[in-house]
């Protein structure tokens, strides 16, 4: 198929393009470039062999998007947003702007073209305070910052969307925590300033790029008293996208699938896991917690394997290891 990413010069897109070239698909990408680098996709046509079309704009600019979409767009994988929980809840505005305004831009786009299909970047955020770990696809959906509101509200109207459109198909796919890089270290996670995340937080410390990993909190109910994560490796999430938008070409309807591995990682257990794989010490300082975050989050992805098959195969020692690759080779990211 020819897929549209929207967002496809970032962290989870960047890779998914890699995969769908491999698999033989033709790409386009969308990407403003505002938490992305346009080096991530000269890299991933180099370690695919094969080009792919860049246009480089707003997902909430009605010509950029038709731009995009030209060429016979069968299926869009929607990766396009603002993604950190503490920024969400300092600037909810440019959240909801960026993020509901731009997925309905999206949606008229698809629809004055006639592509039926749409594969979303989805959160375990639209969980919320889970009240049972692991979390499957029927448990209540609820919030606890401006971020994964914007996650829910999108899934509601690309479900709504959907429902509206004669043989339209849509896959809400709902990652836990994504981790790692590409086993040949080209492509990565470069988050701009200081990350929102854990393990760049960690790759970067290993590497001399900042002195001390700050860990917010640890007087969480979880047995070390640090915020327990689902981690899934990026490749494997890759791997699941190229099979949702396989599964969207399929079926009609909307579906939601957990992508995890079922398995919780403490933020301390991952920096064990991470001095063990690479050799290196990650010292770090205890902070209060941030706010949004939830005590423990971990996935049920039985459905998935079930309706996609597909099933996580990457484990924490991998995750750490080609997170070490990526960052050691790459010490300033794409810089």
């Amino acid at each position: 198929m020819h897929i549209l990413v929207t967002g496809g010069a970032g962290y989870i897109g960047s890779h998914t393009c890699v995969v769908l070239l491999e698999a033989g698909h033709e790409v386009s990408v969308l990407d403003n470039l505002c938490n992305s680098s346009a080096e991530a996709l000269r890299r991933v046509e180099a370690i695919t062999g094969r080009s792919l079309r860049f246009v480089e704009g707003d997902i909430r600019d009605p010509a950029k998007l038709a731009q995009a979409l030209e060429g016979g767009v069968e299926a869009v994988i929607h990766f396009a947003a603002l993604k950190a929980v503490g920024e969400s809840c300092e600037q909810p505005l440019a959240y909801f702007d960026n993020n509901i305004s731009g997925t309905i831009a999206l949606m008229q786009a698809m629809e004055a073209k006639g592509v039926p299909r749409l594969v979303f970047s989805s959160s375990a955020t639209v969980y919320g305070e889970a009240k049972t770990n692991p979390v499957d696809e029927q448990a209540p959906l609820s919030v606890t910052n401006p971020y994964g509101r914007t996650k829910l509200v999108m899934e509601q109207l690309i479900g709504d969307w959907s429902a509206s459109q004669s043989g339209a198909s849509a896959v809400l796919l709902r990652y836990f925590n994504p981790v790692g890089a590409h086993p040949s270290g080209r492509i990565g996670e470069d988050p701009q300033g200081e990350p929102n995340n854990l393990m760049p937080y960690v790759a970067q410390v290993a590497v001399g790029r900042r002195e001390r990993l700050r860990v917010y909190g640890n007087d969480y109910p979880t047995p070390d008293g640090t915020g327990v994560r689902d981690y899934i490796h990026v490749m494997d999430l890759a791997r699941a996208h190229v099979r949702a938008v396989e599964y969207a070409a399929g079926n009609r309807g909307c579906r939601a699938f957990n992508l995890g591995t079922g398995r919780g990682y403490s933020v301390l257990e991952v920096i064990t896991a991470f001095e063990e794989a690479t050799g290196r010490l990650v010292p770090y300082d205890i902070e209060a917690r941030r706010p949004g975050d939830v005590a423990a989050l971990t996935a049920d992805p039985s459905l998935a394997q079930v309706e996609l098959g597909w099933r996580a195969e990457l484990d924490i020692a991998a995750m750490c290891e080609d997170a070490w690759r990526w960052q050691s080779g790459n010490p300033e990211g794409y810089a």
